[in-house]
């Protein structure tokens, strides 16, 4: 069976053959580099199915180096899991801001790097199956391949968790969601967005979707719903 390339940059020699030779004992071709910059280039050379990133890079950070991977078209899809030190909860938020798909906090244990890794791949290839699918409701068209929303056939500016959010509520029109579940499909376990922190998004994301954004209900002591 194909296993997936993987690339990994980090500038920490340590880290770098660490994770290396964790993946690389799972089967998976293992690509390295030291900088911002070599992972740009190597990314948009190789096209890995997943990107393991350190935020505290010289020259081009890991921040920036997402923020360009998500703008480019021929790298928006390689899902991208973070490195971190603790204490960088600002950073983390911006990462998965920027659509990177999970993070890790250094030290780490190589177990759980292997486990989010193959979580995070395996989450990929259902996102890939359904990416052909299109969504339409009320004035809302989500194209889930494109990560586009068009409401009244005009674009929707939205951030990685808004269309995320948006995406799920969409897939199953009626259906009341708790906050802690809305978490667990948009992000999955062990993140820093909390419940609460989805209303915030839900704040931001029907006032994005201007009078469509009141088909999304507050189902008061629950959740949220999409009006059928």
């Amino acid at each position: 069976m194909k296993k997936e390339k993987i690339l990994v940059v980090d500038d920490e020699e340590d880290i770098l053959e660490l994770v290396r030779y964790n993946l690389s004992r799972e089967g998976y071709k293992v690509l390295c580099a030291a900088t911002g910059e070599e992972g740009l280039k190597s990314a948009k050379a190789e096209n890995p199915e997943l990107i393991v990133l350190d935020l505290m890079l010289p020259g081009v950070d890991g921040l920036d180096v997402t923020r360009r991977l998500k703008g480019d078209d021929a790298t928006r899809n390689i899902p991208i899991v973070m490195l971190t030190a603790k204490g960088e909860e600002s950073d983390i938020v911006t990462g998965l801001e920027l659509g990177a798909e999970d993070y890790i906090t250094k030290p780490f244990s190589a177990k759980v790097l292997v486990a989010r890794v193959r979580a995070v791949l395996r989450r990929n290839i259902k996102d890939t199956a359904e990416e052909k699918d299109i969504f339409k409701i009320h004035e809302i068209t989500i194209h889930p391949g494109r990560h586009e929303v068009l409401v009244n056939d005009k674009p929707a500016q939205l951030t990685f968790t808004e269309f995320g959010i948006l995406n799920f509520l969409v897939k199953r029109p009626g259906w009341v969601f708790t906050r802690n579940q809305i978490v667990d499909a948009v992000r999955g376990d062990d993140y820093y967005v909390t419940d609460r922190s989805v209303d915030v998004q839900i704040v931001g994301l029907r006032k994005k979707l201007g009078k469509a954004g009141k088909h999304i209900e507050t189902v008061r002591g629950v959740g949220y719903r999409l009006k059928e």
